[in-house]
C-alpha cells in the first residue's frame, strides 16, 4: 500500500499550482462523467461528475451529501432528499454518531439500507470527544455501533473526527496511547473498513504529524474545510502557532503526498450566502443566473485533488440545486477566480465571527443560542447595520439602537447572549477555534445601555 514519492514536476502537474495574483486553480483532470440506470428498471439521465479514488478505482461523486444538518423526527423527508440523491448520481454520505444528538447515524441507516448496497458509499467517525471513549474498549463499542446503527457489515470512508482540536495531547489520548489506531487500521486489513483518513480541524502541528507518518499509516482521504474565504484567510495565531490553517497549505500538503481531499465547509455552513450585498452585485454582473452557492460549490470543486465536496443539504430546494451545479461541473474560469479572491479579500476586513453553525458547541448549559447570536450579528456586520469604523461612525448610536430593537424582537430574552456565564463549556467543543464567550461579550456591549 506504500505510496511512491512524487518529484516536484508530477506534484506541480497533479496540485494544478500556478504562479501569479490569481487563486491556484486547476485542470479537471481526472474527472468522469457518465450517465448510468439509477433504479434497474426505468433509464434517467446522470450528468453527475465523478472522482476516481486512487487506491479503489471507485467512481465516487463529486458532490457528497453531507447528513449533519437533517432533521432527527422527519425520517420521511430524509428518504426522499436520499432517494432523489441516488436517482441522480449522488453515492458518498457522510455521518457520524455525534450528529443529531446521537441519532444522525440511525436516521441515515434508515434511509440508505433501503437502496442496493453497491449505490453508495456510507462515511463515519470515531467521534470520541468524551473521555468515556479515550479506552480501546469504549472506543471498540462506539465503533460498532456505528455498523448497527448503520445497517451495514463494513464502512466505507471511516475517519478519526476532528484531530486537531486541543493538539497533540488530544490525539495521543484519542487515538495514540490506547491503540485505537492501530486498531482501526487492523480493521482497515480485514476489510471491514474499506478507506480510513480523518477529519482536521484546529492545531495545525497535528494535521503536519499526521501526514508526515503517513508511510506508516496510508491514509486513503483527509477531510478539511476548504472555501474561497478560508483559501488564504484562515490562519489565526496562538501561542506562537498556526490554528486551522490556510486550505491552501492543507490541500497542496495532500496533493504532494498524493492524499486525496474530502471537503468540508464549502459555503462556510451557509455564511457565504450572507456576505454583503456589494460582493453578491458583483458575482450577479458575471453570472446573472447563479446563487452564491453555485459559485461557491464551482469554486470548490474544480480543485483535482478533491475527492468529493460535502453540502450538508436538509431541504429539497438546495439538493436540486447543488446537484445541478455538479451535472456535469463547470470550473471556474480565471475570471471568475481573480473575482471571488478580491471579494475574500475584502470580506477579510469585516469583523465577522468565523462561526459555520455547526452547532457542536450545542446545547449551552444557560440556554444560550450561540450559532443564532453570531449569525444574527454577522448578517449586521456584511450588511452594515454596524458599519467599521464603529464607535467613530457618526451614524453609529442610531445604528446600535436600530440593531438592539431587531436583536431583542429576534430573540427571546431566555437566548439571548447575555446569559452566556463563561463558563467554557463550549471552548473544547468548537471545532473553528472560536472564543464564544469573547465573542458574545462583543454583542453586549452593543447592546448594553439600549
Amino acid at each position: 500500500m506504500k505510496r511512491r514519492s512524487l518529484n516536484r514536476r508530477e506534484f506541480l502537474k497533479r496540485a494544478g499550482i500556478v504562479t501569479g495574483g490569481a487563486m491556484a486553480m486547476m485542470a479537471l483532470d481526472p474527472i468522469t462523467s457518465f450517465a448510468r440506470n439509477n433504479d434497474g428498471n426505468k433509464p434517467s439521465e446522470n450528468l453527475m461528475t465523478y472522482r476516481t479514488q486512487h487506491g479503489s478505482g471507485e467512481k465516487v461523486s463529486l458532490l457528497g451529501f453531507g447528513m449533519m444538518r437533517l432533521p432527527r423526527d422527519n425520517q420521511e423527508l430524509v428518504n426522499q432528499l436520499v432517494d432523489y440523491a441516488i436517482a441522480h448520481g449522488v453515492n458518498y454520505f457522510d455521518t457520524a454518531p455525534m450528529y443529531g444528538r446521537g441519532l444522525n447515524e440511525e436516521i441515515t441507516g434508515n434511509a440508505l439500507c433501503r437502496h442496493p448496497r453497491d449505490k453508495y458509499f456510507v462515511a463515519t467517525k470515531m467521534s470520541n470527544y468524551d473521555q468515556k471513549y479515550w479506552t480501546l474498549e469504549g472506543a471498540k463499542q462506539m465503533y460498532e455501533d456505528s455498523f448497527k446503527k448503520l445497517r451495514v457489515d463494513y464502512i466505507d470512508y471511516y475517519l478519526l473526527h476532528g484531530v486537531g482540536q486541543n493538539g497533540m495531547e488530544a490525539l495521543e489520548n484519542r487515538f495514540l496511547k490506547n491503540g485505537l489506531l492501530d486498531f482501526l487500521v487492523k480493521e482497515r486489513e480485514a476489510g471491514r473498513i474499506r478507506h480510513l483518513g480523518f477529519s482536521y480541524h484546529g492545531d495545525v502541528r497535528v494535521f503536519d504529524w499526521l501526514i508526515d507518518h503517513n508511510d506508516k499509516y496510508h491514509w486513503d482521504f483527509v477531510q478539511i474545510q476548504m472555501n474561497f474565504l478560508d483559501w488564504r484567510h484562515a490562519s489565526l495565531e496562538k501561542g506562537g502557532w498556526k490554528v486551522d490553517a490556510d486550505a491552501e497549505y492543507l490541500y497542496n500538503k495532500l496533493a504532494k503526498a498524493g492524499i486525496q481531499a474530502v471537503i468540508m465547509e464549502p459555503f462556510r455552513g451557509g455564511a457565504l450566502s450572507k456576505m454583503a450585498q456589494e460582493h453578491i452585485d458583483k458575482l450577479k454582473a458575471m453570472r446573472p443566473n447563479d446563487t452564491v452557492a453555485r459559485w461557491a460549490f464551482r469554486w470548490v470543486s474544480s480543485h483535482p485533488n478533491i475527492l468529493t465536496t460535502l453540502s450538508g443539504m436538509n431541504v429539497m430546494e438546495h439538493l436540486i440545486e447543488n446537484v445541478a451545479t455538479h451535472s456535469p461541473l463547470e470550473p471556474c474560469t480565471a475570471a471568475e477566480n481573480e473575482l471571488l479572491e478580491s471579494i475574500a479579500d475584502a470580506m477579510v476586513g469585516i469583523p465577522t465571527v468565523p462561526c459555520t453553525a455547526c452547532a457542536y458547541c450545542m446545547p449551552c448549559p444557560y440556554g444560550v443560542d450561540i450559532p443564532g447570536n453570531f449569525g444574527f450579528y454577522n448578517d449586521a456586520m456584511n450588511n452594515k447595520l454596524l458599519p467599521l469604523p464603529e464607535k467613530s461612525n457618526p451614524n453609529y448610536s442610531k445604528q446600535q439602537a436600530e440593531f438592539a430593537k431587531q436583536y431583542r424582537e429576534h430573540f427571546k430574552a431566555e437566548v439571548r447572549a447575555n446569559q452566556c456565564m463563561d463558563c467554557e463549556e463550549c471552548l473544547k467543543k468548537c471545532p473553528q477555534g472560536i472564543r464564544i464567550p469573547n465573542q458574545l461579550a462583543r454583542i453586549n456591549d452593543i447592546l448594553r445601555g439600549r
